[in-house]
């Protein structure tokens, strides 16, 4: 008899509802050993008998085999006694296992594979034009899952009986939906139905509902569609009317609406593409991409107005296939945005989208299938052929960010905007999917409820509770609320110390050297009550320190200034020196009466408050630029400032490079950047902006282009943070820069600053697995409260 041995075998990471089980199993029957494998709430859980080399091959090939969707994060092998029974000579999946206080992280949501998606447009098979087919290798997890271990009872298909072929194919281990949870077909599983708001009480079923969709939106309809995460209202995003009125009934008047297109070729006739936009595009993830649209596009100009980028996916679900199939009397590409009403959370249940969304959609397309989890589309573009997050959610969350090293669990609520929050536990960091502005106690509600569910899911008991220093945030309060019922410490952590911090988390940096911190935003509360957004500090985990920002300027009127670009331009010009002459765009857009009571504000410093800001530079430039006085979305000025540089681009070529961005070629051209002072106060260095709006006001007044005036304005602006780091860099010998906040989501600007600073020595540092804006501050402020007095 040969010499024997066994091992047992612990594996972490995405393990579960991945096809990993009947992947060990036919491993072990292939190499001829005994044992078991089950899920536990742990990770996988293996113990398996066999000849010593074979054995070996097992673990190596657990490694190096998994499943496409598996993430192995580690594998634990110890040695064990041979038993006595030889698990009877058998390899056998065993029953799922929960244990006590174990977690491990869960799959996103991902999007139809290959083989399903050939399935369901095969008149042959069983499946065909099933709107739920989906196998282990695809389909919803997060956003069905109610806790884990990750099995059927414990989903929302619970209520869903397999039928007899379902059944054999979930229980078989040679096939590729053994335990697939979601598995099912149009006898047992869940269906569709299309309602017609005009005859609510009339319904058509199953492709007959997708046909009556598809007319309702040739007909220019707006179309109520329940995903994966929520409904998005979709229209055919080549009527101007359809488009015009989804704006005028969702109350957004210009932020742009995101498209999704049948395949890359239909892509490729809309926007320019490189290959790593391809590559994210078709990606499993399915994110939002922004690209660069074409001129002769057969967009409506309606669904990104005033701005060069659109935001396009492709399918991720097979219903999502069926409605886009190509035909000569359907439109190639669908406006698919979020169904609700600016600034509410996605309508999930049918019941809530009848009623909030009766006064947006023309018609519905409901299924029964409930979603557990609230979850957008992820946005995210290319820079320098890497991806940068915009938005952070459906394909991604709520998979973990890596730690450097292990921390103690904490809860951190994030910001304001874009809110997402982050609960941490050992070597990982979990963030949750988008939750949004929270401006309101529905947004607040959904917060909450999401809160507890990934406590739960992870188990995870926070020993600490962070939050944004702003107090009148409703995060805040919530933080500070729920820190009082639990008596667990607070700790308020400044915005921008969060946002260096999350991007020195993602890259993994162990903190034991200070970085170089430039953080650019919009709004962010400083210890002094100003309101800072140029900030340069030197941080590390647990401390940072201000070494240089933007100069003060005065912000009159608070978020009335923000709405209104006009106002900001005019502020900066009075604290500048500058007369406000009629001639210059910002002051021709203010009326008389305004003006006089903006002078009497900044006079007599009247409801006047300080801001370092970056984004109120960007304003106040789009402002006397003519570029835009008013703004509707946030961060809109600056936008179309950015789209500006690359509009004038594609304009000249035609033919833009592989990157699709003009900044790159700013660097080698003759046009002078514009400069800003640089001197230093009580030992910190101030960047006075002055002197760059007293050069766009003369080159106003020379009828110089809005688009030249950007490229000079963003590349003054770079050279000027290039310029003032390696003055830092050299004074304190530090060597690696952390580049966050949400103006560095512009990447005009990233693609000047950071091989500028890679050709002055330094190590630049991107956010590329969190987005650079607000949504990433959780993750900053979640490893300094752990790290905060633990280190």
């Amino acid at each position: 008899m040969p010499q024997l041995a066994a091992r047992s075998i612990h594996i972490t990471g995405v393990v579960q509802g991945v096809g990993f089980r009947p992947f060990v199993y036919n491993l072990a029957v292939g190499l001829e050993l005994a044992g078991w494998v089950l899920n536990s709430s742990a990770g996988v859980e293996i113990e398996a008998v066999g000849r010593p080399a074979a054995l070996d091959e097992f673990v190596a090939r657990l490694r190096g085999e998994a499943p496409p969707l598996a993430r192995v994060e580690q594998v634990e092998v110890h040695d064990i006694p041979v038993p006595e029974d030889l698990f009877g000579g058998q390899f056998t999946i065993r029953h799922s296992a929960g244990r006590p206080g174990e977690f491990l992280p869960i799959s996103p949501d991902v999007a139809i594979c290959d083989d399903c998606r050939r399935e369901l447009f095969d008149p042959a098979d069983r499946r065909y034009r099933y709107p739920f087919i989906n196998c282990t290798n695809c389909g919803p997890r997060f956003t069905i899952i109610r806790d884990i271990p990750y099995d059927r009872a414990k989903t929302t298909m619970a209520p869903f009986t397999m039928c007899s072929q379902c059944q054999a194919e979930y229980d078989d281990p040679t096939n590729r939906r053994f335990h697939a949870q979601p598995n099912a077909c149009p006898v047992c599983g869940p269906q569709v139905t299309f309602h017609d708001s005009r005859f609510t009480h009339h319904a058509s079923r199953g492709n007959q509902a997708l046909l009556d969709t598809r007319a309702a939106l040739s007909s220019g309809a707006i179309v109520a569609v329940k995903g994966l995460g929520g409904f998005h209202l979709a229209c055919d995003a080549l009527d101007d009317a359809a488009v015009g009125r989804l704006r005028e009934r969702k109350g957004r008047v210009d932020k742009p609406f995101a498209l999704m297109a049948y395949d890359l070729e239909m892509v490729e006739k809309l926007c320019f593409l490189n290959d790593q936009e391809r590559r994210l595009l078709i990606a499993r993830e399915r994110p939002i991409v922004l690209l660069t649209c074409r001129l002769n596009s057969p967009i409506s100009s309606l669904v990104a107005p005033g701005n060069p980028a659109l935001g396009v996916m492709l399918p991720y679900t097979p219903l999502h296939y069926l409605l886009l199939e190509p035909a000569p009397d359907f439109s190639p590409a669908l406006v698919m945005t979020s169904g609700n009403y600016s600034e509410e959370p996605i309508a999930m249940t049918n019941e809530e989208a009848l009623e909030r969304l009766a006064g947006l959609a023309d018609a519905f397309l409901l299924n029964d299938r409930d979603i557990h989890a609230r979850c957008d589309d992820s946005v995210t573009r290319v820079f320098q052929g890497v991806e940068l997050p915009v938005r952070r959610s459906r394909g991604y969350a709520p998979y973990p960010v890596h730690l450097p090293f292990a921390v103690r669990p904490a809860l951190a609520v994030g910001a304001e905007l874009k809110n997402t929050f982050c609960l941490t536990r050992e070597h990982y960091a979990f963030l949750s999917q988008h939750i949004g502005d929270m401006e309101n106690y529905e947004t607040l509600g959904f917060f909450t409820q999401m809160v507890e569910q990934l406590e739960r899911t992870f188990r995870v008991e926070p020993e600490v509770i962070a939050c944004d220093l702003h107090p009148g945030y409703l995060a805040t309060r919530y933080a500070q609320d729920l820190a009082g019922e639990r008596e667990l410490p607070l700790i308020r952590v400044q915005h921008h110390h969060a946002h260096i911090a999350a991007c020195m988390a993602e890259h993994r940096l162990d903190g034991t050297q200070p970085v170089i911190g430039v953080a650019l935003d919009g709004t962010g509360y400083g210890p002094d009550r100003t309101i800072w957004g140029g900030e340069f500090l030197v941080a590390d985990y647990g401390q940072f320190r201000r070494v240089g920002h933007l100069k003060v300027m005065p912000l009159p009127g608070g978020d009335m200034a923000i709405r209104r670009p006009y106002r900001v331009a005019l502020a900066y010009l009075w604290a500048a020196g500058l007369p406000w002459d009629e001639d210059l765009p910002p002051v021709a857009a203010c009326p008389a009466a305004e003006r006089a009571v903006l002078r009497r504000q900044l006079e007599r410093n009247l409801n006047v408050v300080g801001t370092s800001s970056a984004g109120r530079l960007f304003d106040a430039v789009a402002a006397l630029a003519g570029v835009r006085q008013e703004i509707n979305y946030e961060a809109q000025a600056a936008i179309e400032l950015e789209g500006l540089v690359e509009c004038s681009s594609i304009a000249a070529a035609q033919d833009p490079p592989a990157t699709g961005y003009a900044a790159a070629t700013l660097l080698h051209s003759r046009t002078a950047p514009y400069d800003f002072a640089l001197d230093t106060v009580d030992g910190i260095w101030i960047i006075d902006p002055a002197p760059v709006l007293r050069a766009v006001v003369a080159d106003v007044r020379a009828a110089v282009s809005p688009a030249m005036i950007s490229a000079r304005f963003h590349k003054g602006l770079a050279q000027t943070i290039v310029a003032l780091c390696g003055r830092l860099g050299e004074e304190m010998e530090l060597e690696e820069v952390a580049l966050s906040g949400g103006v560095f989501q512009n990447v005009t600007l990233l693609d000047i600053v950071v091989p500028l600073l890679r050709e002055a020595g330094f190590t630049a540092y991107t956010h590329h697995l969190v987005p650079p804006n607000d949504a990433g501050v959780a993750l900053g402020q979640a490893i300094i409260a752990a790290c905060r007095g633990h280190r």
